[in-house]
């Protein structure tokens, strides 16, 4: 790498994975090194958040994101992806209608601007819009080279109907879980999300990392398992979930 984690402001988190918290709205973008390969996590809010984190991954790594994993279909995780020309886009199985119907597309677009997000970027991001070319249904091995794979697994719905999360295997594991996980914040549940299968999720994201894992959220500081665990509880009692 021709420059540290720490230079440009990223988080380590284990070797070769590391996460930024970008500005705004405190959004998680995870980046996981390979051979010759680079797996960014989310692509943050806008095509201008894009263009940075593409710039900064390369910097990093020596090679421009090879692939790219969306972990749900909001704003503020998707909306600078179509500034990784090339990548092979993941996301889970549904996302590709959100991004493809013109209301869901424009209801993405309101939702940015009611938060915040400037009118002409939100319309810009819509327009380069990239929906993901592979689906995952269920769990989907990525081979990243030099002995480095990754899981990506469809663990929702919960968070929105459509959700993913990436199982980073080593010492220690480590979980990128969107928004299924909020430490900066209450889990937000808008219209979208599926509160009667969150706690479901989140169980099903905890059997796959472990008790010993890392566990980075959608927005605010890495987690154990623990408070995945008590996060998962409060929900099932906010939403009368068993």
């Amino acid at each position: 790498m021709t420059v540290t984690w720490e230079e440009l402001g990223w988080e380590r988190v284990a070797a070769g994975v590391g996460r930024c918290r970008l500005p705004g709205w405190d959004c998680t973008a995870g980046l996981v090194v390979g051979a010759g390969t680079a797996l960014l996590i989310d692509a943050g809010s806008s095509l201008a958040e894009g263009v940075r984190l593409r710039t900064e991954a390369q910097e990093l790594t020596g090679h421009r994101v090879t692939h790219l994993a969306l972990t749900h279909p909001h704003f503020d995780h998707v909306f600078g992806a179509a500034a990784f020309a090339g990548a092979e886009v993941y996301g889970p199985v549904g996302m590709d209608t959100v991004f493809g119907a013109r209301h869901a597309r424009e209801e993405l677009r309101a939702d940015a601007v009611d938060n915040g997000l400037n009118a002409r970027v939100a319309e810009e991001a819509v327009d380069a819009l990239v929906a993901p070319r592979h689906h995952v249904s269920g769990e989907w091995t990525l081979d990243l080279g030099g002995g480095r794979q990754v899981l990506l697994a469809n663990v929702g719905p919960g968070h929105t109907a459509h959700d993913l999360v990436v199982l980073v295997p080593g010492s220690p594991e480590v979980v990128f879980c969107g928004d299924l996980v909020e430490e900066s914040g209450e889990p937000q549940a808008g219209p979208d999300a599926v509160p009667s299968h969150w706690p479901a999720a989140l169980d099903r994201l905890l059997d796959l990392g472990g008790e010993d894992a890392l566990y980075v959220p959608g927005h605010g500081a890495v987690v154990d398992a623990a408070f995945v665990r008590r996060q998962r509880d409060e929900l099932a009692a906010r939403f009368g979930v068993s």
